[in-house]
């Protein structure tokens, strides 16, 4: 993994909307305005949001239909572009508040109120990624997630 060669700016509001679009378009894509919804959809969310939450939400305030399988394929390219982390124990996403930042996924989920709190451990990457390697296992994306308690619910 090595040493991050990158600032941990936090960014919201608009600052993360134009890092998410710089991010992605760096990374060759478009910046549609479906995508630019989705992800604006996805950033006002605190807790981890479903497609199925986003793509209601944009239903309503697009006043037309927009389909779930539309908002999955854009969050998996959101995913593999860093805009989005998954929490894979409950198929729901959060915003990367650093676009473009690559990290292991590590979450504390909470099972009262469903928080996702994503944390860096650069320790904890290698240890894992060590491990994989030791196997001759090429890891691509780990994610760890820690079920318990938060503070708040505590």
């Amino acid at each position: 993994m090595g040493k991050h060669n990158h600032s941990h700016q936090e960014h919201s509001g608009d600052s993360l909307m134009d890092a998410a679009s710089a991010s992605l378009i760096a990374a060759g894509e478009q910046w549609t305005n479906m995508r630019a919804d989705v992800f604006e959809e996805l950033a006002r969310h605190e807790k981890p949001a479903s497609a199925y939450d986003i793509a209601d939400n944009l239903s309503a305030k697009r006043g037309k239909r927009v389909a779930p399988n539309s908002v999955y394929r854009i969050l998996d390219l959101f995913v593999t572009n860093n805009l989005a982390l998954r929490v894979e124990s409950s198929n729901a996403y959060l915003a990367n508040s650093h676009p473009g930042c690559t990290h292991d996924c590590i979450f504390l989920v909470c099972d009262d109120c469903g928080e996702a709190t994503h944390v860096d451990s650069d320790d904890v990457s290698r240890t894992v990624r060590a491990i994989a390697e030791q196997r001759n296992f090429a890891a691509r994306r780990p994610v760890i997630e820690i079920r318990g308690i938060c503070a708040s619910c505590n």
